[in-house]
């Protein structure tokens, strides 16, 4: 039967493998977008016509251009330019950072504004500066509305990451392609138990963050 190919030999380790390489992308990916995020969300306030205008720019190239292209353009594109030898996996990771940036920039930003204005008046009446009004009182709130946001932002994360297969990053599903291209003659129903053994792999990885954002609401 097709299932046994799971139970072959290094198979279901190999997944596992690969899965780790994903999670390894979106976890680094995350991070580095939800602190970034936040200081764009910041900036992304400003009432000046010029950081508006890169704000703008920024956001709207992030949302037209695919994230393949993106990885594209990094990957193949970038690092040829710039005559640098940058890796698949440190491309995938700048190019999730610099998608999960924005993303989460435009969730700080909106948060931000529609935080009552009442707020920023009490801990001014409190002589709190605007720095300290910020640190103390908007961003603390701002954080913690957004966790189910930010959390549904790694999720879309963790998923996406399957495009960086095809820049040459052994991840889960690059992995999946090659077992089913070594075991096509002695597994030739094989491939749909390979790509199901996936599929449950980055449902548990999902739904387990997804649970985490329930944790982090509660708390």
């Amino acid at each position: 039967m097709g299932i046994s190919i799971l139970f072959a030999d290094g198979v279901f380790s190999r997944l596992l493998e690969g899965l780790l390489v994903s999670a390894e992308i979106s976890l680094i990916s995350a991070l580095f977008s939800l602190v970034f995020g936040v200081i764009f969300g910041l900036f992304m306030t400003i009432d000046f016509w010029l950081t508006k205008l890169i704000s703008r720019i920024y956001l709207e190239f992030v949302r037209i251009m695919p994230q393949l292209v993106l990885l594209f353009i990094m990957y193949f594109g970038v690092s040829s330019w710039l005559g640098l030898d940058i890796s698949a996996f440190l491309s995938s990771v700048i190019v999730f950072t610099f998608w999960g940036t924005a993303e989460m920039g435009d969730l700080v930003r909106s948060a931000l504004i529609n935080t009552p204005k009442h707020q920023y008046e009490s801990a001014f009446a409190l002589g709190l500066n605007k720095t300290q009004t910020y640190a103390y009182i908007i961003i603390p709130q701002t954080i913690k509305n957004l966790t189910p946001l930010s959390i549904n932002l790694i999720t879309r994360i963790i998923k996406t990451t399957s495009l960086v297969a095809l820049i040459g990053v052994v991840e889960v599903l690059k992995v999946a392609e090659q077992i089913i291209d070594s075991t096509r003659f002695s597994h030739p129903n094989g491939a749909l138990w390979v790509y199901g053994a996936v599929f449950m792999m980055y449902f548990v990885l999902c739904f387990t963050t997804s649970l985490c954002s329930k944790f982090f609401e509660e708390r």
